[in-house]
């Protein structure tokens, strides 16, 4: 079976130079891109159904062995992590065939936009499955290369402006994290991920903090981590609605995926700990106030996007198997919730002509199947029983329970008033845009638009248009997708603990790429 884990990679890429060569011919493309992350998919269900019966897959790339070689690990995280990003993927996928079909090549032109869009596929999966700290670098530089090519896409000057801002801040943690692999190496003398867990304990204790630092201000930047988030809402609402979910969906996990990596097995230690738990905090909170301030949907939800990453990080911080599984879940969740969110603010715009709530009203009466895709995720996100974001947040509360310090209930008040107030941001959207009159929108005064902040260049209302089946498609599967995640919650958090047992201390992961380097207790 490890001869299926470099086509994760190697698909994808492949792909993406067909999809190039016949930039001319869009169909072609599609028909590329889709059987592309179909095949990938698919190969990444059998190794997730693999790796949870027999156990984690390593391949050494060239036959050359660790650490001189290139080594590719896929664990359960791994696979877990690829599955469910292919499943975005491809959705996203479906949904951007049926916008380009019926608006042309305006949003999304096709020449261009397959073969980004199986790049930044390439760039996912090669971070979610390195095995060094160099080729995560290289998986992370080609999802930003191709990102920065779809988040300007039709080139207006709002995608141009968010882009800028959004390749600065990149660049940046981009050479933080060099300089970071950098000074591992030079202090450590490998890159391999295993090998530097093994040799950690050799350098000064505040060299290693230093490292540790700067791996987490490169990780949080990607992540979008408080304070470190400043950059997001203004970048990803302007996008087309396509690249936005997957922006929202994957970018920003592959961030927490490393972050996950970094704390269990390179520093399993937990000197940063009630750090990252203030950080974690921080990051709900100060996301959510953003939430509950804005007058746009797609403005909104970047920033309930950033507050739920703090729910994320207290998972990781607590430092225990049982708050690295509820983290586990709770990304996979939240990767399948925020992206369906997306898609459907994608066909709210393509409905009212508009993402502003002010601007909106009568949706629930016009498209009730938009309001359908709209609620459920939106009920998801929020925690309501017995959705899996009810089930995420109740098992993180427990791991922080367990640990039973005053900072860990802290954050479990924090994760609760959150909770409260990204339903109230949600709901809003509902109360104004599906169940408000479309007759009342003119001259409405109401408490729940009080204080709320236009989304910058907010203009005129665009007309409606139709809705093609695709995108409706693309978005119901996402939905029923949500839904699944509560149906299935007991086997996909029985991975996750299973993931965050593994994950407990270094010397599993060491003892997978070094086999018979860990001494027998």
């Amino acid at each position: 079976m490890t001869a299926l884990v470099p086509l994760l990679v190697l698909v994808p890429l492949i792909a993406a130079a067909a999809a190039l060569a016949l930039g001319g011919r869009p169909r072609a493309q599609r028909i590329i891109t889709v059987v592309a992350l179909t095949t990938v998919l698919a190969i990444g269900v059998v190794l997730l159904i693999v790796v949870n019966d027999q156990g984690p897959l390593v391949m050494e790339v060239g036959g050359w062995q660790a650490p001189f070689g290139i080594v590719l690990v896929v664990d359960l995280l791994a696979a877990l992590m690829v599955v469910v990003s292919a499943v975005v993927l491809l959705a996203v996928l479906v949904f951007s065939i049926g916008q380009g079909l019926a608006d042309g090549d305006d949003e999304t032109p096709v020449s261009i936009y397959y073969p980004t869009y199986l790049i930044l596929a390439t760039g996912v999966f090669t971070a979610f499955i390195a095995g060094d700290l160099f080729n995560l670098y290289v998986g992370f530089e080609i999802l930003l290369v191709s990102s920065y090519v779809l988040i300007t896409l039709g080139g207006t000057e709002a995608r141009i402006r968010a882009g800028v801002t959004y390749i600065v801040v990149s660049l940046v943690s981009s050479m933080i994290f060099l300089a970071s692999i950098a000074m591992i190496y030079g202090a450590v003398g490998t890159v391999n991920i295993a090998q530097i867990s093994v040799r950690m304990d050799e350098i000064p204790v505040d060299v290693q903090i230093v490292l540790h630092i700067m791996l987490l201000v490169a990780f949080g930047i990607k992540a979008a981590v408080f304070p470190l988030s400043f950059w997001l809402p203004d970048s990803y609402p302007t996008a087309p609605a396509p690249v936005t979910a997957v922006f929202a969906g994957l970018l920003t996990k592959v961030g927490v995926y490393a972050i996950i990596r970094t704390e269990t097995v390179i520093f399993p230690g937990p000197e940063l700990n009630p750090a990252l738990m203030i950080v974690a905090l921080l990051t709900m909170v100060v996301g959510v106030l953003g939430a509950v301030a804005q007058a746009d949907i797609k403005r909104m939800l970047s920033f309930t996007l950033v507050s739920h990453i703090g729910y994320m990080i207290f998972g990781v911080a607590l430092g225990s198997a049982i708050g690295t599984a509820a983290a586990i879940y709770y990304v996979v969740h939240h990767i399948i919730v925020q992206s369906t969110l997306f898609l459907a603010a994608g066909l709210i715009e393509r409905q009212g002509g508009t993402t502003s709530i002010t601007k909106l009203g009568g949706l629930l009466k016009a498209s009730p199947v938009i309001a359908v895709l709209f609620i459920v995720p939106a009920l998801n996100l929020g925690g309501i029983p017995p959705f899996s974001g009810f089930i995420g947040k109740l098992a993180l509360f427990q791991a922080g329970a367990e640990q039973d310090t005053g900072l860990a209930w802290a954050l479990i008040g924090a994760g609760a008033l959150v909770s409260l107030l990204t339903l109230y941001a949600l709901m809003r959207v509902w109360n104004l845009a599906f169940w408000r009159p479309a007759a009342d929108v003119d001259g409405y005064e109401s408490s729940l638009l009080d204080n709320v902040k236009e989304a910058p260049g907010t203009g005129s209302i665009k007309v409606g248009r139709t809705t093609p089946r695709l995108m409706t498609l693309a978005t119901t599967g996402m939905v029923i997708i949500s839904v699944a995640l509560t149906v299935f919650a007991a086997p996909l958090y029985e991975m996750s603990t299973k993931a965050g047992e593994n994950l407990e201390g270094s010397s599993i992961y060491i003892e997978l790429v070094f086999p018979g380097s860990v001494p027998d207790e």
